[in-house]
């Protein structure tokens, strides 16, 4: 009974700690409830940075390989891609506005990167964002990112209609590149 008991233990303890950081080569264990705090802190100074229209801080928090996945189904910007697409709206002093109203976060065995999915009030009402971060440079960074907007079940029939002749173009125009 006392192995039992020392075995729950140690499993108990075991799978609160995490690799995260590495100082003079090694490993530093950190709690994963802290992991979580500081990608929840990156994404919220993220999201700030839009909504402040603070390009060098918004960019600064993804990877230098980062992608961003807007709500058009063109949309699939590698990171300086994004930064062009983004740059004449950072400038005129407003971006977007995203406010998480909920966030999930789960972190790998490695304690090297992460996911994320999250629920947020922006100028499009409810949209999904998920994505994932990694540790880089001893810092949390966002290398994906995908923005969907939510549609209410009884609302999708009705979409559906509503962008299918979009939608069938750019299907003929993605088929036609083979």
């Amino acid at each position: 009974m006392k192995i039992f008991k020392i075995l729950i233990l140690s499993i108990l303890f075991f799978s609160c700690k995490a690799e995260v950081a590495v100082e003079n080569n090694k490993f530093k264990t950190v709690p994963t409830k802290n992991i979580k705090k500081a990608i929840n802190s990156t994404l919220n100074k993220w999201h700030k940075a839009a909504a402040e229209a603070n390009f060098d801080n918004y960019f600064s928090l993804m990877t230098k390989d980062g992608v961003f996945i807007g709500t058009d189904a063109t949309e699939n910007w590698q990171n300086q891609e994004f930064r062009s697409f983004s740059k004449p709206y950072f400038d005129k002093g407003k971006a977007w506005g995203f406010i998480p109203l909920e966030r999930n976060i789960y972190v790998h065995n490695n304690q090297k990167i992460a996911w994320f999915d999250e629920l947020l009030d922006t100028q499009m009402k409810l949209c999904r964002g998920s994505g994932i971060v990694k540790f880089v440079d001893n810092q949390w960074k966002i290398a994906h990112y995908v923005l969907s907007i939510t549609v209410p079940n009884e609302n999708v029939t009705d979409l559906v209609k509503m962008k299918a002749n979009s939608d069938s173009l750019y299907t003929k125009r993605l088929l036609i590149k083979d």
